[in-house]
């Protein structure tokens, strides 16, 4: 039987989990609509159109990829609900950040486990690209 306290508590862990991600997902998507809007966005897509296209990418989701290489994976998924993307480019991005995400606080806890990060994060990033365009070119 489920009490008053249950319900309590998931409606304050519910509560608390909505609050973390939206101080993430608010800012982020505010920023990428100013950038899309004054045309910087569109500068850096056409700057990364050629590297992105071989992920079937358009330039712009180098913004959602980087976001999720360096944030988290929260700042990915707000970049991604901006830009106008296929189901087939958000899995190549999901698939992407999955492997590879939040480089920053992972690598400094890697180092504690004795391990270099450099080399980590270096094998990270290229098994996210190998698998960008392994979802690409097979789906």
């Amino acid at each position: 039987m489920i009490t008053k306290r249950t319900w309590v508590n998931g409606l304050r862990n519910g509560i608390e989990t909505i609050w973390e991600l939206a101080k993430v997902v608010v800012p982020v998507t505010l920023v990428i609509t100013v950038l899309k809007e004054t045309g910087w966005l569109a500068m850096a897509a056409d700057w990364l159109e050629p590297l992105m296209s071989l992920l079937g990418l358009p330039g712009e989701a180098a913004l959602a990829l980087v976001m999720g290489y360096f944030v988290n994976v929260y700042s990915a998924i707000a970049a991604i609900l901006v830009l106008d993307l296929t189901i087939k480019q958000v899995t190549v991005i999901a698939v992407m950040v999955g492997i590879c995400h939040n480089l920053f606080l992972e690598s400094a806890v890697t180092s504690k486990t004795g391990v270099k990060p450099l080399p980590i994060a270096a094998l990270r990033i290229g098994v996210s690209l190998l698998a960008g365009l392994g979802v690409n070119w097979l789906y």
